[in-house]
């Protein structure tokens, strides 16, 4: 494991045990240049998870503000735990793939669910890598009603 990864595992660690949290391990994995994915392995994920995720949101930020504080501004650290985070990806790419095909078939726009700024983000992403030019998207509303807008190109 690279010097980077195992400090943030360490500082991951030591966060959770100052926490009390019982977890099983912690794996991190180097996904591009200064960008790493964590992931809390544990028998009992819901108390790190919370409602709708809101406690992993909070641990991400404070783990991203010890990150910076002790190997460098430069890491940019997505934390999750037992793989939620990977799944609710999953899970609004398959949305979107759906939404996608709606809108290819009917010229019609489609909106997506209110999301983070994560989530859009993907979403946006996913029709750009897979060079979907038929498609465009379009991020509109204020707030937690924020949201992705897929429209046919004319």
């Amino acid at each position: 494991m690279e010097n980077t990864e195992k400090q943030i595992k360490k500082l991951v660690c030591d966060f959770l045990v100052q926490l009390g949290i019982d977890f099983t391990d912690v794996e991190v994995e180097d996904k591009e240049e200064s960008n790493y994915h964590v992931n809390v392995v544990s028998e009992e994920p819901s108390l790190m998870i919370g409602h709708h995720g809101e406690n992993l949101l909070a641990m991400q930020k404070i783990i991203t503000a010890m990150s910076h504080k002790q190997i460098g501004d430069n890491i940019v650290i997505l934390f999750d735990v037992d793989n939620y985070r990977k799944r609710q990806e999953e899970n609004v790419l398959t949305i979107a793939a759906q939404k996608i095909k709606e809108v290819q078939v009917s010229k019609v726009q489609s909106a997506l669910p209110p999301m983070s700024p994560y989530f859009r983000r993907l979403v946006h992403l996913y029709i750009k890598e897979n060079g979907l030019d038929d498609v465009t998207t379009e991020s509109i509303g204020e707030g937690n009603y924020r949201q992705v807008v897929i429209k046919p190109v004319a």
